[in-house]
């Protein structure tokens, strides 16, 4: 039987294409940097017995990396005379925070296996190593990322979703990018931890009407209405336990208690409401599809083989 060279090149794409995927594996370093999660979790546990709100902070890095083209350290990059990087795009300016621990990561990762492992892996290991030292799942992280030698300021304020986002668009943003809506809602979860600045949630606890009057009350007496005044004052976006990695975000929703409007919209009358009271009656559900998510994010456009390079220095091209 003839095989036509259409079909040849049909499997030798798929080959192409699935030695590219194959090169993001959970042993990546194995022999290359064996010290490489003992390092990381270190430091990272040094980190946040210094300050909680670290592991956040680090978790929301990994996101607004791998939303902007593709989990690649782009956010890490600093502003130059001639390159205008991530880190003062809209949803990074005043708020993205960590940079010097991934820095610590980063040198200390050097001393074990130099020139080893990229900046996008470590910002990777350590998001899982935040969410599991304050409480949250484990799970196997894939490795084997190689850093961009650019970054877009336009691609951020683009990419990433505003605390604005309705419904809809929150879906429609994550399903271009591979997630399902089963996946965009229990990566919300993210927000069991961590702060916000007033000016993400003014809007809602000032206009919106499906909101929990006493939180809106309470929230009300550290972000003044008038835009320009407190705009950086912080809320715990899970007022309970904002160090602890639990489903009491999704608690808080079928209360009228999620601080930002794009909390809100998961439980709203809308397609995603039986998800949130899912998370809502069962941890261990929201656990593991918060770490199957987790993985699957990370497999946004990862750069690999001879992609991109390692970094010495996360903040600049080697």
């Amino acid at each position: 039987m003839a095989i036509s060279s259409s079909f040849i090149a049909i499997v030798s794409l798929a080959l192409l294409l699935g030695s590219v995927n194959a090169q993001l594996s959970t042993n990546f370093y194995s022999s290359s940097c064996p010290k490489l999660f003992s390092t990381v979790k270190s430091t990272v546990q040094s980190a946040i017995s210094k300050e909680a709100r670290m592991g956040a902070s680090l978790l929301r890095l990994f996101f607004h990396d791998c939303f902007v083209n593709g989990c690649d350290g782009s956010i890490l990059l600093d502003d130059t005379s001639n390159f205008i990087g991530e880190k003062n795009a809209v949803p990074n300016r005043n708020s993205a925070r960590g940079f010097d621990v991934v820095d610590n990561i980063k040198s200390a990762v050097e001393k074990a296996c130099p020139g080893v492992v990229s900046c996008a892996d470590i910002l990777a290991v350590a998001s899982r190593d935040s969410v599991a030292i304050l409480g949250g799942p484990n799970w196997n992280v894939k490795l084997g990322r190689r850093d961009a030698r650019t970054a877009s300021q336009a691609a951020a304020n683009n990419s990433i979703p505003p605390p604005t986002s309705n419904l809809n668009q929150l879906i429609s943003r994550f399903n271009n990018l591979g997630l399902s809506t089963r996946d965009m809602v229990a990566l919300a979860g993210s927000h069991t931890i961590g702060q916000a600045r007033c000016t993400s949630f003014r809007a809602r606890i000032y206009n919106e009407t499906n909101i929990d009057s006493s939180f809106a009350n309470s929230r009300r007496s550290n972000c003044p209405r008038t835009s320009g005044s407190g705009d950086n004052n912080l809320a715990p976006l899970d007022i309970q336990t904002p160090t602890k990695f639990e489903n009491n975000y999704y608690k808080n929703l079928l209360q009228n208690r999620g601080l930002l409007h794009s909390d809100q919209q998961l439980f709203n009358g809308g397609s995603t409401d039986s998800i949130v009271r899912t998370y809502s009656n069962s941890e261990s559900t929201f656990n593991s599809d918060f770490a199957a998510a987790m993985i699957k994010m990370g497999d946004i456009s990862p750069l690999t083989g001879s992609n991109g390079e390692v970094r010495k220095n996360c903040r600049k091209v080697n």
